[in-house]
């Protein structure tokens, strides 16, 4: 918003909030209006007066257009999401058009062009249109805007001190280092904002912060494959837990692994003893891990006896061991599947040639 607009949004605010005294009796002495500029105290004796009669005077004794700034303000280029859940943003201006990505609720952007029913916008790293249907526009987005955006704060010098209390002399919370972004819980007088500090109200100086309004982003769609993919990394990475047992069971299981995944990498040899895992863990098998290795039709090493004749044998290469130690520590690569096998193409967590699923 350009500083005129700012200018303007306050005075017809001021100038209303008078208009309200005037009309409902109460006095308000010039004296009181004298900081106003243009000296417009003069303007306001007539109790009678309309807000709008107020504003438009003022707005003649200061040479202001008052119907231009109207006009710039309801020309906002704001546009938010209205839906429950997400809107589809496309390359062109059609149902049948291809997808570039999706606003959520909350979301919002900057208005490029409109036409038939259809707007043009840009969020994030999106830009594409959207249906007029399912967006917000002028005060309806602004109110929008106001309701769900945040104001953050990003620290322009070296280290900034975070205090207790609005005042040079409270207590030190800590130090926020240059470029750090914060949110701000509120501004205070006398130049100071409180901000959100690791859960507690800190305050910082306004003089070495840049204060910025954000409203939510939408997601190209190859944001939302990244970050769906991000997901699922994330989801198979798990730790169950410590699973205490003794030496020899461990180079029990250090045996599967090295029959099942020896010459996999070190990550499939821990996925193979977090399915061994997973299967102690779950109701629908044995609860020991040897009676899950050898449990009838499961592990094909185990039914052929390979798995005892490398138990026997002693010669288990540190690796094995040491993915199992790992898988036994609660340690998960493939969250809680129970099932792997050559992969063969079927969906599934895919590490080397094995499918986890």
């Amino acid at each position: 918003m350009s500083k005129s607009r700012k200018w303007m949004v306050r005075l017809t605010g001021a100038l209303l909030s008078c208009a309200v005294l005037f009309s409902s009796g109460m006095s308000v002495q010039a004296s009181d209006l004298d900081d106003l500029r243009g000296g417009v105290a003069a303007l306001l004796t007539l109790s009678s007066s309309s807000s709008s009669e107020i504003i438009n005077a003022m707005a003649e004794k200061l040479q202001l257009d008052v119907g231009s700034e109207e006009e710039e303000l309801e020309e906002s280029t704001l546009v938010m999401a209205n839906v429950k859940s997400a809107l589809n943003v496309r390359n062109e201006a059609s149902e049948d058009s291809g997808k570039v990505g999706k606003l959520y609720r909350d979301c919002g952007g900057t208005i490029l062009e409109r036409k038939d029913g259809w707007t043009k916008l840009q969020s994030g790293n999106i830009v594409g249109w959207a249906s007029d249907e399912y967006l917000l526009f002028g005060e309806d987005a602004l109110s929008l805007a106001n309701d769900v955006g945040r104001t953050i704060a990003t620290i322009n010098t070296e280290a900034l001190r975070v205090r207790k209390e609005p005042s040079m002399e409270a207590d030190v919370l800590g130090n926020l280092p240059r470029g750090e972004i914060v949110e701000v819980i509120s501004q205070g007088e006398d130049g100071w904002v409180c901000v959100d500090y690791e859960g507690e109200d800190g305050w910082v100086s306004a003089d070495y912060v840049t204060l910025n309004f954000i409203i939510d982003a939408g997601e190209t769609m190859d944001e939302i494959k990244a970050r769906e993919a991000a997901e699922r990394e994330a989801k198979r990475h798990v730790n169950y837990g410590e699973y205490t047992t003794d030496a020899d069971t461990t180079l029990l299981l250090a045996a599967l692994i090295y029959c099942e995944a020896g010459g996999e990498s070190y990550e499939g040899k821990v996925a193979v003893g977090a399915v061994v895992m997973n299967r102690v863990r779950s109701s629908a098998y044995p609860d020991s891990i040897h009676g899950v290795i050898y449990a009838s039709g499961q592990f094909t090493p185990a039914m052929s006896g390979k798995v005892n004749q490398v138990y026997e044998s002693g010669r288990i290469p540190d690796e094995c061991v040491r993915a199992a130690q790992e898988a036994l520590s609660g340690v998960s690569n493939v969250g809680d599947v129970t099932h792997f096998r050559r992969n063969n193409g079927r969906d599934g967590i895919v590490i080397g040639n094995h499918v986890f699923y």
